[in-house]
């Protein structure tokens, strides 16, 4: 059995690995003429990390990253923080894997390696997915050129403009969500006294929040700083903004934020859009993953991992269900879509609790969040398990 993935990002090369483990071969079309990630950190929680595992790559994705101490969520302006959920050896214990932060790029080169290694000649390169053709007997990707690659499986792990998306549910239109991100990623040594705590620091504010932590053991401070705006109509991950811009938008903020602004070599703007949940993932031989089934805001660091959880249940349903691929392709969006929506609403609603404007707002929502963590410090595990407690392996090979 052969499985065409079109899209070279995370989610893409997890899913040839998967499908390598599963005992399939495995083409790669990634439409960009080398295998670059755009982008800065990435928050590997221990849903993903469980899936690394599995197809072994989680220590070499660990020995290049960087184990935060804890999740924070703090004030923006004064710093104080609200509440603390401890990770490093305390997520192992308690979700059976690690929490770990890691540089897109990084990650990237982890899983084109292992691709490389165990796939010899599966990635092309310059090969953009325009469409594809489907019967009873295979899948064909019709590449731009016109050319066509066969298969069993096509995976459409394309992105957020995927095309294979596009042909199976006919074109869509994105919605603005009113945020803008600023990213960036600078040495550590250039902050003086200001090198963010090694932890995954949320820091809220009115209409605007920012997100600091870690990277390449400790040498890289990465920031994503979120900010609300009416005005924007680009989708793209490498506009360039200005540096007046950007600290203009975080006057006033705590030091930790605005020396990370003032130090950057180059602050690119991240429009956020969104889109609602599909009616279908897949088709015969055809199915979705990733952000090219369901965008996520960056809210709660699950992007990357739901599309890393989907590789997995995608190929581990599909090699079960190989003689009825159809069948096993609709087990696998049975299993997926409704994991995926939840995360997708718990996304968008974070949104409005970083951002409160008002006082009786902030007293209602970031009040709370204080007591708690001084009364209650293990409410913020509790908060965590839905996410990271669960396990996809054990999932999709119970299903």
């Amino acid at each position: 059995m052969k499985a065409l993935i079109a899209g070279g990002g995370i989610g893409g090369l997890t899913a040839a690995l998967c499908f390598e483990k599963a005992g399939w071969e495995v083409a790669l079309l990634e439409r960009a003429p080398e295998l670059s990630a755009v982008g800065a950190g990435i928050q590997v929680s221990p849903n993903a990390m469980k899936v690394f595992r599995a197809i072994d790559v989680d220590q070499a994705v660990i020995d290049c990253g960087f184990i935060p101490e804890a999740i924070e969520i703090r004030m923006g302006l004064s710093g104080q923080t609200l509440i603390r959920t401890p990770l490093g050896q305390t997520a192992k214990a308690r979700w059976h894997a690690p929490y770990v932060h890691v540089h897109r790029a990084d990650l990237a080169s982890v899983l084109a390696q292992a691709v490389r290694a165990r796939c010899p000649g599966a990635i092309a390169l310059g090969a953009p997915v325009a469409s594809y053709e489907e019967d009873g007997a295979g899948v064909a990707a019709v590449l731009a050129d016109g050319s066509k690659v066969k298969g069993d499986l096509l995976v459409g792990a394309d992105g957020i403009h995927s095309a294979v998306r596009a042909q199976l549910l006919g074109p869509d239109k994105p919605v603005f969500t009113g945020n803008v991100a600023w990213r960036s990623v600078v040495p550590v040594e250039r902050l003086g006294g200001h090198v963010p705590d090694p932890v995954a620091a949320a820091w809220m504010g009115e209409g605007k929040h920012a997100v600091t932590y870690l990277l390449r053991g400790g040498t890289l401070a990465n920031l994503v700083a979120v900010v609300e705006r009416d005005d924007w109509v680009s989708e793209s991950w490498t506009e360039q903004g200005t540096r007046e811009d950007a600290l203009r938008d975080f006057a006033g903020w705590h030091p930790s934020i605005t020396t990370i602004l003032e130090q950057s070599d180059a602050l690119f703007q991240w429009a956020l859009f969104d889109r609602p949940p599909l009616r279908t993932w897949v088709s015969q031989r055809v199915a979705l993953l990733g952000d090219a089934a369901h965008p996520m805001l960056p809210f709660m660091a699950q992007g990357a991992a739901m599309a890393i959880e989907d590789a997995f249940a995608l190929s581990e349903l599909a090699a079960r269900g190989k003689d009825d691929l159809a069948a096993a392709l609709h087990a696998y969006q049975a299993l997926r879509r409704p994991r995926a929506s939840a995360v997708q609403a718990g996304s968008r609603a974070n949104a409005k609790t970083f951002h409160q404007r008002t006082s009786l707002g902030k007293l209602t929502t970031y009040g709370p969040m204080w007591l708690a963590g001084r009364l209650a410090p293990g409410v913020g595990l509790k908060r965590q398990d839905g996410i990271y407690a669960y396990d996809v392996v054990k999932a999709a090979r119970a299903a």
